[in-house]
C-alpha cells in the first residue's frame, strides 16, 4: 500500500510504502522458538532413549536410559534452536545445558550418598535410640549373635565415639584457631611481602595438600619425641603416645592452613580506608586491628573456622594412628586411648564384634555414619548462620 507525501523541495508528492503487518503474528516473538519446545524435545529424547534401551535387551537399565535421554535432549535442543532461531542462540543454549548437566552430575554422588546413609542408618537409629547413650563396654560376640539369631535387642552404642570426637575437636580448635588467626594477621597487617612471609605462604599451601595420614604420623612422632625426652622411654611411657591430645595435634595440622587461608582472605577484604581513618585519629596499629579490622571481618572468620572444624570432624586416618580405639567412655584427652566416631565406624565394619554374625556391627556403623553426617551438616549450617549474624549491617540508604 502506497500513499502520497508532499515533497517540500519540488512542491509535488512522493510515493511512500506503508509498513506491512507480519504474517507470522507478533513481530516481537518472530524468530523465537515456542516456550513448549523443551517439553517436546525432552519427551522425544525420553521416547527415543527408551527405544534404544529396549533394543539393548537385558543390558537395559534406568541409569543408562536417563543418560542416553539427556544426551539426546542436549543435541535436540541445539538443533531445534539452530533451525528456529540462529546459530548464536543455539550455541548459548548448548553451553547452558552442558553447565546444567555438569551440575546434576555433581549432585548425583551427594544425593546417592545421603540416600544410602539415611536409608541404612535412620531405621536402626529410630529403632534403637540407646545407641546414642551407650558405649561398647557391655557388648560382645555373644550379644551380637543373640541379636542376629534370636532377635534380641541391638546392644551397645557409640556414645564414647561422640564424646571422643567432641573432646578431640575442641582441643584441636583451641590449638588451631589462635595460631591460624595470628598468622593471618601477620601476613596481612605486618608483613611487607618479604622472604619470611613468602615462606609462610608456601608452607601453608603445602600443608593444605598433605594427606591426613601424614598429619597423624607427624603428631605421633612429635608426641613420642616429647615423651621420650622429658618423661621416659619405657614401654609404659611409649603407650602414652596414643591419646586424645595426639589426635588433636594431628587434626590441628589439617585445620591450621584452612583457618589461615580463610582468615587471610577475610582480612584482605577489609577496606584500607577504615585502617587509614583509624590511624588518622591516632589509634595504634594493634588497637586498630582489634577494634576495626577484626570486627569488620568477624563474619567470614567465624564461618571459616566453623568450616575448618567440619572438615576435620570426619577424619579417620590420623585419629586411628594417634588416639587408638577404646570400648568405654573417657572424657580425658590427655591420658589414655580415646575413640572418635569415624574410628568407631571403621572398626565396626573392618573388625565386627561378632565376626560370624557381622550384621549388628554393620547396623551400628550405619547409624553412627548417619549421626556423623548430621553433625557435619549442622556445622555447615552453623557457619552460614554465623556469616549472616555477624555480617556488617547494611544501611537504609
Amino acid at each position: 500500500m502506497t500513499t502520497a507525501v508532499k515533497n517540500p523541495d519540488q512542491g509535488g508528492t512522493a510515493p511512500t510504502t506503508a509498513p506491512q503487518k507480519s504474517s507470522g503474528g507478533n513481530s516481537l516473538t518472530a524468530g523465537q522458538k515456542p516456550t513448549w519446545t523443551w517439553l517436546a524435545v525432552a519427551g522425544g529424547a525420553l521416547a527415543v532413549g527408551a527405544g534404544l534401551a529396549a533394543l539393548m535387551g537385558e543390558s537395559f537399565s534406568i541409569t543408562g536410559w536417563l543418560i542416553v535421554a539427556a544426551i539426546l535432549y542436549v543435541v535436540g535442543m541445539y538443533i531445534a534452536t539452530r533451525v528456529i532461531e540462529n546459530r548464536r542462540r543455539a550455541t548459548d543454549g548448548l553451553w547452558r545445558n552442558l553447565v546444567w548437566a555438569a551440575f546434576i552430575i555433581a549432585l548425583i554422588p551427594l544425593i546417592s550418598l545421603l540416600w544410602t546413609v539415611f536409608a541404612q542408618g535412620l531405621p536402626t537409629l529410630l529403632a534403637n535410640p540407646g545407641l546414642l547413650i551407650y558405649d561398647m563396654s557391655t557388648t560382645n560376640g555373644a550379644t551380637d549373635a543373640a541379636t542376629q539369631n534370636e532377635g534380641a535387642p541391638l546392644s551397645g552404642g557409640f556414645a564414647h565415639g561422640l564424646i571422643g570426637t567432641l573432646m578431640i575437636t575442641v582441643v584441636a580448635t583451641v590449638i588451631s584457631v589462635p595460631i591460624g588467626l595470628l598468622t593471618s594477621i601477620y601476613l596481612v597487617e605486618y608483613s611487607r611481602g618479604g622472604w619470611f612471609a613468602r615462606a609462610i605462604t608456601f608452607f601453608v599451601d603445602v600443608m593444605t595438600g598433605i594427606p591426613s595420614i601424614v598429619a597423624g604420623l607427624f603428631a605421633f612422632a612429635a608426641v613420642q619425641l616429647f615423651i621420650t625426652t622429658f618423661i621416659g622411654s619405657s614401654p609404659a611411657h611409649l603407650q602414652m603416645v596414643k591419646m586424645g591430645l595426639s589426635a588433636a595435634i594431628a587434626l590441628s595440622v589439617l585445620m591450621i592452613p584452612v583457618v589461615v587461608r580463610s582468615t587471610e582472605e577475610m582480612l584482605r577484604v577489609v577496606p584500607n580506608e577504615l585502617r587509614e581513618a583509624s590511624y588518622a585519629l591516632g589509634v595504634r596499629k594493634w588497637r586498630t586491628i582489634m577494634k576495626v579490622v577484626l570486627p569488620t571481618s568477624i563474619s567470614g572468620i567465624a564461618s571459616g573456622v566453623t568450616l575448618a572444624i567440619a572438615r576435620v570432624t570426619g577424619e579417620t586416618a590420623p585419629i586411628l594412628v594417634t588416639a587408638g580405639f577404646l570400648a568405654t567412655t573417657t572424657w580425658n584427652p590427655f591420658s589414655g586411648w580415646m575413640t572418635a566416631l569415624p574410628v568407631y565406624i571403621y572398626r565396626q565394619l573392618i573388625n565386627p564384634t561378632a565376626p560370624a554374625d557381622p550384621l549388628p556391627s554393620e547396623l551400628r556403623a550405619w547409624a553412627a555414619a548417619l549421626v556423623l553426617i548430621i553433625i557435619v551438616m549442622l556445622l555447615n549450617l552453623v557457619a552460614r548462620i554465623i556469616a549472616q549474624a555477624f555480617a556488617p549491617k547494611k544501611s537504609g540508604r
